[in-house]
């Protein structure tokens, strides 16, 4: 009888044959304490996110602010949803025969792994997207990107996450219990059939691409932000832009570290099937720094703050000897003003002004 097809039965074949074991109380222990620790992070970053977005509502932050918010939501219901689960089958010494027998619990697992694993990484990507568009595009960026098309935005991401979570259940393919009996994903072993190869390779390319677009257009973000930095001398009305790139940069970086890991292993697995070597312990290592994102994420709003940054700027500067300095990039100054400029040099009178001038000067 093939498991995959199967939701009654599936993944209960792995165990009565599983070399891939546990510490019950010091697994219940950590799960509980990340658990918690996640929960109150992303409430505390959540508090000051909304706090931020009412005093931005009205300008060009105010699109970051809603998506990075959208995110420490997302990671909030991960670590309450996922948490509760993993904790609850830990204090049942992980026996699935006893409490999962229509494999309701296995497959809802399954799907909240898969949403909550993508949605993060696919909001991520947005991000960086909002904000080269921002940078590259001021104009365009103020009167196109709106709160209105940004919820639009949020919502189109959280579906197609949910689309993909669902896919093996509308296909009649169960999700199946893994073989250290604690979580339940996409099937990782013994994987003969292209269509659990498919999964894995879905999930992993789009895990990849999403990080692969952040890079991408961060690094153009950055480019821009140090060109303009180094050509122009006016910087007020930038110290927006540097705060929230620095945000973008490290949201990537703990992105890049904690789920790349996990991402590779399920690519590797469904490029090579049955013939993979990823074991139980390695897949298991790179979950775990896969649910790390989840609790990193919000201490990026929470530390990377401009009143924040600004103060270790100074503390920095003092325990060097280096006198402090009036950091006009850090001033909080309105966007009115980088619009101006970027209007001013997008029109086409100024330019028509500025050819005008010489013209004028050789006629005296």
């Amino acid at each position: 009888m093939n498991n995959s097809k199967s939701p009654g039965l599936a993944g209960f074949g792995i165990l009565k044959n599983t070399t891939c074991h546990t510490e019950k109380k010091i697994s219940v222990f950590f799960s509980i304490i990340f658990m918690t620790v996640g929960i109150l992070s992303n409430s505390l970053a959540i508090a000051i996110l909304m706090k931020a977005y009412q005093r931005f509502r009205q300008k060009s932050k105010a699109s970051f602010l809603l998506l990075a918010s959208g995110l420490v939501i997302t990671d909030l219901f991960g670590h309450l949803i996922n948490g509760a689960i993993a904790v609850f089958v830990y204090a049942s010494d992980k026996d699935w025969i006893r409490f999962n027998q229509s494999n309701i619990l296995c497959s809802v697992f399954g799907i909240c792994m898969v949403f909550f694993g993508l949605c993060p990484l696919f909001l991520g990507s947005v991000m960086a997207v909002e904000r080269c568009i921002g940078v590259t595009k001021p104009i365009f960026h103020s009167t196109k990107m709106t709160s209105k098309h940004v919820k639009m935005m949020l919502t189109m991401v959280c579906l197609f996450a949910v689309l993909i979570a669902l896919l093996p259940i509308l296909r009649f393919r169960a999700y199946q219990i893994q073989a250290s009996r604690t979580w339940c994903f996409y099937k990782t072993e013994h994987v003969e059939d292209w269509e659990d190869r498919f999964y894995l390779l879905l999930f992993s390319c789009l895990g990849l691409l999403a990080l692969a677009i952040s890079f991408l257009c961060n690094a153009v973000t950055g480019i821009t932000l140090l060109r303009v930095k180094f050509k122009s001398q006016q910087r007020q009305g930038r110290s927006h832009h540097f705060e929230m790139i620095i945000q973008l940069l490290a949201i990537m970086c703990v992105s890049c570290i904690c789920w790349s890991p996990f991402l590779v292993s399920m690519a590797r697995i469904g490029i090579n099937a049955s013939h993979s070597k990823e074991n139980c312990e390695t897949i298991l290592f790179a979950l775990r720094m896969a649910t790390w994102n989840q609790i990193l994420d919000p201490w990026v709003y929470i530390l990377l703050r401009k009143a924040v940054l600004k103060n270790l700027y100074k503390i920095t500067r003092g325990c060097c000897g280096m006198p402090i300095i009036n950091l006009h990039m850090w001033e909080l100054s309105s966007i009115k003003n980088s619009l101006k400029v970027a209007a001013i040099s997008e029109s086409p009178v100024s330019s028509k002004q500025i050819n005008l001038q010489p013209l004028s000067s050789t006629a005296q």
